[in-house]
């Protein structure tokens, strides 16, 4: 056996996804039909996708088939992604921009029971986000993993390398306030970065506050403190809450203007509005929460769709070397080698 012609799978046994050649061989599927199968994998359900085949093409593959090459090529395509570094050069950009975020996906597991049937167990796993790019351009560069923390802050880092930024950029991050994105951000870059709470995050808080403090004029006090917010003048509006405060034995679900003012409070450092406006820099995070809906939830929160977890990081895979433009060079270079 030429252990070149096969792949190491996602568990360590040698599996031959692809094919050797550019035709076809018995039985098996040549690359350009595999590139055909996975792209339709990738966007839409595999049953949707192998009507797709049958109406493009003419050719009956099977749902199995579509699936079986499109959660092999995303192995490998994981598999590249994880061995990325975050080598940032000695100049680079002026200013970055990054964000991350997380969102949850279906998940589901099977165990053996003594009687011996299956036993199923769904629940939810966390994807996280990130993303990365210079001032002034629109080409995002993007990273997402469903492992932990750490996983998510290197995935940011890779971001910021591939989108031209380097050992002297500033980074300018935006998200909703999450402990773990705040202390990635912190670990990773230090000094050079700051983090912003997004402004639209905490326009939230202020609606349920003012409804509670100003009633009918509810959307006339918002305002009003959303403009102190920007002109960097947090505690004025600190000041307007702190006298409606709920009383202690309130629970915090039905108490908006504590939330409000316990959300401003632990986060004064990360309120520079004014600075950012200022530089042309975003005060929202409206960037992650799209790119999670057409890089991530568009194919792994379909309807009734539930997955197991090495698979969807294989379709996640998928996805972002898409979103990064990487597609076309990835089949390339598997033509190559298959020549």
């Amino acid at each position: 056996m030429n252990e070149q012609t096969y792949r190491r799978g996602r568990t360590g046994e040698l599996v031959r996804p692809f094919a050797t050649s550019a035709g076809v061989e018995c039985r098996g599927y040549s690359l350009g039909l595999q590139r055909s199968l996975v792209d339709f994998g990738a966007e839409e359900s595999f049953d949707q996708a192998a009507e797709r085949v049958r109406e493009h093409y003419g050719i009956e593959v099977s749902e199995s088939a579509i699936r079986r090459y499109s959660e092999e090529h995303g192995s490998a395509m994981l598999a590249e992604q994880e061995a990325q570094e975050a080598q940032l050069e000695a100049g680079g950009a002026g200013q970055m921009i990054g964000e991350m975020d997380g969102s949850l996906i279906p998940i589901v597991t099977t165990s053996q029971a003594a009687d011996q049937r299956q036993t199923r167990k769904v629940s939810w796993i966390e994807a996280r986000l990130a993303l990365a790019y210079a001032q002034g351009s629109r080409s995002p560069c993007f990273a997402a993993t469903l492992r932990d923390v750490a996983a998510a802050g290197e995935g940011l880092a890779i971001c910021l390398a591939r989108a031209g930024g380097g050992e002297q950029s500033r980074l300018h991050c935006v998200g909703d306030g999450a402990k773990w994105i705040v202390d990635q951000v912190e670990a990773r870059f230090g000094e050079r970065a700051e983090y912003l709470i997004d402004f639209y995050h905490v326009s939230e808080y202020l609606a349920r506050a003012a409804v509670a403090i100003a009633g009918a004029e509810a959307e006339r006090w918002r305002r009003e403190q959303q403009e102190d917010l920007r002109e960097n003048r947090a505690l004025r509006v600190l000041g307007a809450l702190k006298p409606h405060l709920e009383a202690a034995e309130v629970a915090d679900e039905e108490a908006p203007v504590r939330s409000c003012y316990r959300y401003l409070i632990n986060r004064l450092d990360q309120l520079n509005y004014k600075g950012a406006l200022e530089r042309g820099l975003p005060i929202g995070s409206g960037e992650i929460e799209s790119a999670h809906r057409y890089v991530v939830q568009k194919r792994l929160k379909l309807s009734g769709a539930w997955w197991k977890e090495e698979n969807a990081a294989c379709m996640l895979a998928l996805r972002v070397t898409r979103a990064n433009g990487d597609w076309q060079s990835y089949w390339e270079r598997l033509r190559q080698e298959a020549a």
